[in-house]
């Protein structure tokens, strides 16, 4: 079993691998699966996507971004070519991961659909952020996203946060404070 450092480790080598023109170990291009490894025609503009992942505690962010007309926005099932791009990026990520950890990549969803997002720059062009929630399973010792925080604030920091209050006792006057009128509350 891995440790959470050690799957931390193996997501972020994979990511170091997916850049536009990454080479694989024998100097072969990087197939992931994105609109912008389709061969285009020389009057065709090349297409930009790509992907990220950010980790919170025990859950795995998936980002997806890419350009998009708006007459794809607009046709039946954009939603689900979007819920399947991000599913093309996560089972590159799972397979590469297994091929550099030796070990498999467990994840479940949190959320049931991706959270897509899609602004425009003009009356043709768009683009498209996606991103969804996976819980990293066998990431222990790790806290989870959805806990409640504690306070962890020293009595240094408290009583530093406090000064010219009363309610604790080791809090003191400001040196600064002069007269009557630095001592009024402003409104």
């Amino acid at each position: 079993m891995a440790t959470a450092l050690e799957i931390a480790r193996g997501i972020s080598q994979v990511m170091a691998n997916v850049h536009d023109g990454a080479l694989d170990e024998n100097g072969d291009p990087i197939s992931i699966g994105l609109k912008r490894e389709e061969d285009i025609s020389i009057h065709d503009r090349k297409i930009m996507d790509g992907f990220k992942v950010a980790l919170y505690g025990d859950h795995l962010c998936l980002k997806y971004h890419g350009e998009v007309f708006l007459k794809e926005v607009h046709a039946n099932g954009f939603e689900d070519d979007i819920a399947n791009m991000l599913n093309v990026c996560l089972k590159f990520l799972k397979k590469e991961y297994k091929n550099i950890t030796g070990e498999a990549l467990s994840l479940k969803k949190v959320d049931e659909e991706p959270d897509i997002v899609v602004q425009s720059t003009s009356r043709v062009r768009s683009w498209v952020q996606a991103k969804q929630h996976f819980q990293i399973n066998g990431m222990k010792g790790v806290e989870t996203v959805t806990q409640e925080s504690e306070d962890r604030l020293d009595d240094a920091i408290k009583s530093w946060l406090a000064i010219g209050k009363d309610q604790y006792p080791k809090s003191k006057k400001p040196e600064n404070v002069s007269g009557k009128r630095d001592e009024e509350p402003r409104t």
